[in-house]
């Protein structure tokens, strides 16, 4: 819809959204209107770089033409239709996305969280009906995000701060452990312990990646232990980190994995891949969802997956994110560069706020999120390329610039 079409203006949008919308996030001050590829733009045309996609969400770029199409294609033949007939983008999205990452089975859901709470859910059937009804325990790493439902949120560990805040008693049955240190997650086990839940890389809690000897130890935990690896793709997967899936990065596989964000290409998807085995914790009836597996985003997510293979996006997202995470590197009052592909965090010294670096960076058109006090991340639609990294980091650095004056 097009600002034209409404008859009203950039301040009347405005003054609707704060009189009647519920605001839990800190507004970008301009209007999007249209967006393409690597692109926003306002009701003026006025061109943004856009270096969030969605919160790594656009990952084949905005709007692209082929999940487009295949969402026009879907809405005119079936648009909802529930789980109970079978649907054809649903029946060959399952079969794309099990056999492209092998796994064995997959659950449909409607976003991360929700892809989160299935793989919580599941685990804990799979180790009470296998273990008996005390072997339901989680252990999670600090400082991590799983999401802001109660089973997700519980699981995140941020205990008393963060998305925690104010809602009172947490859903029990989880524990958390530094992130990177194998051994404090062994001694946070117990008897009751079922799950090991990570991150590959802790994306809002300042974008740190897992160690290789922390993956394979836990991997290696588990299988020693009965426990299953509960890896959480939400941000990671499809492609950000230079690889199908961020696991894949250490040679590793989980016994569930959960992944959304990237998955739709800009339409509303999560789900749940694990093996033949754990899937037969859920059986008819012990869990369900009246928009999971909606054929619009069944379709979406399949032509976004066949752009991202097709055009072999992890391989750029690998080479473009070590050409800007150098380039970052060389940034005035920088203390840090982290990331995996095109998942890359900036930490700069106390001197410098990374919202008003996202802001000064807004002003100069270019769009990037603020993690924490002195953090800022980007993740790009992995269609970037070099002069992109360039124009990004030129923006950055006369944003550092100017809040040092």
């Amino acid at each position: 819809m097009k600002l034209t079409d409404t008859g009203l203006t950039v301040q009347d949008i405005k003054d609707k959204v704060n009189t009647y919308m519920i605001e839990t996030y800190e507004r970008m001050d301009f209007l999007c209107e249209t967006a393409r590829d690597q692109y926003m733009y306002d009701e003026k045309g006025k061109k943004y770089l856009d270096f969030y996609a969605g919160i790594a969400v656009n990952s084949a770029g905005n709007c692209n033409e082929k999940v487009v199409a295949a969402v026009i294609d879907q809405v005119q033949d079936v648009m909802h239709t529930f789980n109970y007939p079978y649907t054809i983008p649903q029946a060959l999205l399952a079969e794309k996305v099990c056999t492209t990452i092998g796994m064995d089975k997959i659950f449909f859901q409607n976003s991360g969280t929700e892809a989160n709470e299935a793989m919580i859910k599941m685990a804990r059937k799979y180790g009470i009906e296998k273990y008996g009804p005390n072997k339901y325990h989680i252990v999670t790493a600090k400082n991590g995000f799983h999401g802001r439902t109660f089973g997700a949120m519980s699981a995140t560990g941020q205990p008393g701060n963060g998305c925690q805040i104010g809602f009172g008693p947490m859903t029990y049955g989880f524990s958390y452990a530094p992130y990177n240190d194998l051994k404090a997650f062994k001694d946070a086990c117990t008897e009751n312990t079922i799950a090991i839940m990570i991150e590959p890389v802790q994306g809002e809690g300042g974008v740190h990646p897992a160690t290789q000897e922390f993956m394979s130890g836990l991997r290696e935990f588990c299988d020693e232990n009965g426990m299953l690896l509960l890896i959480d793709e939400v941000q990671t997967g499809w492609c950000r980190t230079g690889k199908v899936m961020s696991y894949m990065n250490y040679g590793i596989k989980p016994d569930i994995v959960s992944m959304a964000k990237a998955l739709g290409g800009g339409m509303p998807i999560g789900a749940i891949c694990t093996t033949e085995d754990v899937s037969k914790a859920f059986s008819v009836g012990s869990h369900g969802t009246t928009f999971g597996g909606h054929p619009v985003s069944c379709a979406a997510a399949l032509a976004e997956v066949n752009e991202l293979l097709d055009r072999n996006l992890a391989d750029n997202a690998a080479k473009m994110g070590e050409y800007f995470k150098k380039k970052l590197e060389t940034l005035p009052h920088v203390k840090e560069v982290r990331g995996q592909g095109l998942l890359v965090g900036v930490e700069f010294d106390d001197t410098i706020s990374a919202v008003e670096v996202k802001h000064e960076c807004l002003h100069r058109h270019l769009l990037i999120t603020a993690i924490g006090t002195h953090t800022i991340r980007m993740v790009p639609p992995l269609i970037i390329a070099e002069k992109d990294c360039d124009e990004a980091y030129e923006i950055i650095k006369a944003s550092v610039v100017e809040l040092t004056k």
